[in-house]
């Protein structure tokens, strides 16, 4: 029977035999440097999306929907160049989505905020 070795620190691991680590400490450690970002850029997109979709979500809907004027979303922080899909109805109308958030551009600078179910 073979030995295995931790995939972190290469001491012998003991017990079941799917067991990649012999510790907790291990474990995290490895994965911690096996998911980070390999480049700023994306981690900076997904902060500024996770950022969108908490302004997005600081408006209170009301049968799924709000307005509000752009003004108001850009002194919460909101960065229009910013979202994570596009929806365009039959009728033409593009909903811009961060998430399950989405906005739709109105007349004189107003939106309307809709949260997809």
């Amino acid at each position: 029977m073979e030995k295995r070795k931790c995939l972190e620190c290469g001491t012998e691991v003991m017990g079941r035999a799917d067991k990649k680590f012999c510790n907790d400490y291990c474990r995290n450690a490895y994965n911690n440097k096996f998911n980070k970002d390999s480049k700023n850029l994306v981690r900076n997109i997904n902060n500024r999306l996770r950022k969108n979709y908490r302004v997005l979500d600081s408006f209170k809907l009301t049968d799924g929907k709000t307005k509000t004027t752009k003004t108001r979303l850009m002194d919460k922080g909101f960065d229009f160049e910013y979202i994570t899909n596009l929806y365009t109805t039959k009728k033409g109308t593009t909903y811009f989505f961060v998430y399950d958030l989405g906005y739709l551009p109105l007349d004189n600078d107003f939106y309307m905020i809709v949260k997809r179910e």
